[in-house]
């Protein structure tokens, strides 16, 4: 199973565990944590409760009783691009680590314990996006999909499929099916016979000063109204709303400039 699944009420599905290879937490660095949480709490609904601290102050951003996502904070001498990085489930973050640098990834932080929650590492593929690994003990990582607020979707730009879809397979262990559309290649990439990820190769087009990247989306009822209100808190409309197979969707960014995309269904 891609996870083992609890009843979460009226308001989402919860989990138990998440199967090795499955995006199942989203972390974000900044520097000014209460700008951020302000700004996502009220675009989200989030609450916050402290997380811990290998890195330095952390909290995790809970929704509907849930843990959901986490927000960290850069030491001050850390000038880094600000960006959402998700997280993928592994039985063991050391092996994974090693096989990272075998197939021409970097590790560049770890593996490390956090406080008993769990084992982690912060790597980049050989394109250069970043991503981290995560083994869980007291922390099994994201806890609600399926709701307003909650992460919904992880997709990897880069600049072309065929290389980088084989070293996260041979990372992970994943199944990749070939998605063929009009647009650039595209790969969904598969645990356990579900979709969990997408890769999507944009050669030229793809921004330089973005490079290759992940993107996290969060579910919404209403994405153009919720990309008003993040502009109005000193976010910005990096994309404005499109329709995918996942339904519309709009990128934006918050006030230090992180960007992320939110999605809503298209009835």
């Amino acid at each position: 199973m891609t996870e083992a699944r609890r009843p979460a009420g009226p308001n989402g599905t919860g989990h138990t565990r998440h199967s090795p290879g499955t995006p199942c937490w989203a972390s974000l660095m900044v520097h000014g944590m209460a700008v951020t949480q302000e700004f996502y709490g009220a675009l989200f609904g989030w609450e916050f409760r402290p997380g811990p601290r290998p890195l330095g102050p952390y909290v995790r951003a809970v929704l509907n009783g849930h843990e959901v996502a986490g927000i960290g904070r850069l030491p001050p001498d850390r000038h880094l691009p600000i960006a959402w990085t998700p997280y993928f489930a592994s039985d063991d973050v050391d092996a994974t680590a090693e096989t990272i640098r075998s197939c021409g990834g970097t590790v560049a932080v770890g593996p490390l314990d956090a406080a008993g929650a769990g084992r982690l590492a912060i790597a980049s593929d050989p394109m250069g996006a970043v991503f981290g690994v995560w083994r869980a003990a007291g922390h099994l990582g994201r806890g609600l999909t399926g709701v307003p607020g909650a992460p919904a979707w992880n997709e990897l730009l880069t600049y072309d499929t065929e290389g980088v879809a084989k070293f996260y397979r041979t990372v992970f262990a994943s199944g990749q099916e070939p998605v063929l559309r009009g647009g650039p290649d595209q790969v969904t990439v598969h645990i356990d016979g579900r979709p969990v990820a997408g890769i999507h190769g944009f050669g030229a087009a793809l921004p330089p000063d973005r490079g290759s990247h992940w993107m996290t989306y969060f579910q919404v009822t209403d994405v153009d109204a919720t990309a008003e209100q993040a502009a109005a808190m000193g976010g910005h409309v990096v994309r404005p709303g499109f329709v995918t197979a996942l339904g519309r969707v709009v990128t934006v960014s918050d006030p230090e400039g992180a960007t992320f995309s939110v999605v809503s269904r298209v009835d």
